[in-house]
């Protein structure tokens, strides 16, 4: 939070302005800021945005892969990887 030290020549039709509205005077100084600098708004999209597909589209299906299905049996192929390196190392 950052405290600003407003001089009399402000301060005063400042506070005026915020007692005839029927508000505090940092609540207006607040918002009469806020339309000066609002805050920066997310990017909207146009008409003309890519999606991610459009962005990958040159490299979907690139990469040829093995055929195997590595996913399945997970932790079965590795206890089974661990138990051949036991036999194989003797420990």
């Amino acid at each position: 939070m950052t405290t600003i030290t407003l001089p009399p020549e402000i301060e005063a039709p400042l506070s005026e302005a915020a007692r005839q509205q029927g508000i505090t005077t940092e609540l207006l100084a607040v918002e009469s800021l806020r339309q000066m600098f609002p805050p920066a708004s997310p990017a909207i999209e146009s008409e003309n945005a890519k999606s991610l597909y459009d962005f990958l589209a040159d490299h979907v299906g690139v990469i040829q892969g093995s055929g195997d299905a590595f996913s399945e049996n997970c932790g079965q192929r590795f206890a089974d990887g661990l138990l051949e390196k036991h036999k194989a190392t003797g420990s």
